[in-house]
């Protein structure tokens, strides 16, 4: 073995020490040890972002997994412009209606449903375990309609009981009104008919996939005309869903939610 050899390998050695040694450049609490976690806290990340996504179906060309994806790519987004806040694992187990009968998502093979209380229950302990921790606002992001009066709920209770206190639960709702208000809106100005951007696994939701993570649409299935009455789950047309698209919902979204959680923090 050469000199030369022996010095690149000393080098890389050292490289990857290095690397080891440093505390993650991230945002999500299950990147950082306890110590770092801590550390970030006392160094002013006094927000955590709970997620809320959900496991349906979102008809034959999009996974399963569409809002829990979506919800941690945007709350990374959100974190990052906030500055001092840091994500918290995705809640992937939502109500999503009854088992019997099935109702509603549950009437399609891979949803997994929750009753009411017991999501309520997860966001509440979520929430208790991060004010212990030394979190001062407490962030509840869900995407998906149907359980945002859950959030609500469950903020509004623990504010009573922290009324004394500097800490505070925060249910945005204005994250999934941004999804069905501003995005819309800009999908309108842009030339698309609301029975194109339809208010499930449509043209909307499809682009906002394509935008976060195009692994999520099966795009050879996007071909197909659409129709509403065949009872596979879509509403809307996907056919012209385009990242393009998508990203005006990711801008909507992340301007208008950062905005709402600042303005949050503000009111003890």
């Amino acid at each position: 073995m050469t000199a030369a050899t022996i010095r690149i390998l000393l080098l890389t050695l050292f490289a990857s020490a290095a690397a080891f040694a440093q505390a993650p450049v991230s945002v999500f609490v299950d990147d950082f040890t306890w110590t770092e976690l801590a550390g970030q806290i006392r160094s002013g990340k006094t927000t955590v972002i709970v997620p809320i996504g959900g496991t349906e179906q979102n008809g034959p060309h999009m996974a399963l997994g569409k809002h829990n994806v979506r919800v941690k790519a945007l709350a990374e987004k959100i974190a990052r412009s906030l500055g001092n806040a840091v994500v918290a694992p995705v809640i992937a187990y939502v109500p999503e209606g009854s088992i019997n009968p099935p109702t509603a998502h549950m009437r399609f093979s891979g949803t997994i449903t929750v009753p009411d209380a017991t999501f309520e229950s997860v966001l509440e302990y979520a929430a208790r375990s991060f004010k212990l921790h030394g979190f001062r606002d407490i962030v509840f992001l869900g995407d998906h309609g149907g359980y945002q009066k859950d959030e609500s709920a469950v903020a509004a209770r623990l504010n009573r009981e922290w009324a004394a206190t500097p800490i505070r639960a925060h249910a945005i709702v204005e994250y999934y009104d941004a999804t069905q208000k501003a995005y819309v809106e800009a999908l309108r100005r842009a030339g698309y008919r609301d029975d194109e951007i339809g208010t499930h696994a449509g043209l909307a939701d499809t682009s906002l996939a394509l935008a976060v993570d195009p692994r999520l649409v099966r795009a050879d299935l996007l071909k197909s005309p659409a129709r509403p009455d065949r009872g596979d789950g879509v509403y809307g047309d996907p056919r012209r869903a385009s990242a393009e698209l998508g990203q005006l919902g990711v801008d909507a979204i992340v301007r208008e939610t950062v905005d709402a959680i600042r303005k949050a923090s503000l009111r003890r």
